[in-house]
């Protein structure tokens, strides 16, 4: 079970981000097979941070609703940063208005999604994000949300 270190900051204009119990919460479900202490911060952003992010780090216009930056340090410094997650409040609730989920349903999607990519997960290729998006539904339902790609399969079928 993981030790896990969560520092938070919110610094968007929006009303309803959910509070520090919750991200750790939801970041701990998805961090919990790792056995060793880990620290993550968890920043909550507008759109202007995100889009600016989102060019300088990966070369795509305008905000995104999850950014991860994994912590790159050499392993002989043994130190717990597992990474950093950026959130787009306005982006994650406009999804969810889109996607028909309730709010808290996607943030802890965007913050378990973010955790995943954080520990190695990727969805680039088919095969992978298959295996993502299982263990997202895995960790979501067994957190009592419904699962995030049910529409999406259902239309697929």
């Amino acid at each position: 079970m993981t030790e896990l270190t969560l520092d938070m900051e919110n610094v968007s204009s929006a009303v309803r981000v959910p509070n520090e119990d919750q991200i750790f919460q939801w970041a701990s479900a998805a961090l919990n097979d790792i056995d060793r202490a880990l620290e993550l911060s968890v920043r909550v952003v507008d759109e202007a941070e995100s889009a600016e992010l989102n060019e300088h780090y990966r070369h795509k216009t305008g905000p995104t609703n999850v950014l991860s930056f994994p912590a790159d340090l050499p392993d002989e410094l043994n130190l717990p940063l597992l990474g950093d997650l950026v959130i787009c409040a306005p982006v994650v609730e406009q999804e969810a208005i889109q996607q028909t989920k309730t709010a808290e349903a996607h943030w802890a999607h965007m913050v378990i999604h973010g955790c995943l990519h954080l520990i190695g997960y990727d969805h680039v290729q088919d095969d992978d994000a298959e295996v993502m998006e299982t263990l997202e539904t895995n960790i979501l339902v067994g957190l009592g949300f419904p699962p995030p790609y049910e529409e999406t399969l259902s239309k697929s079928n």
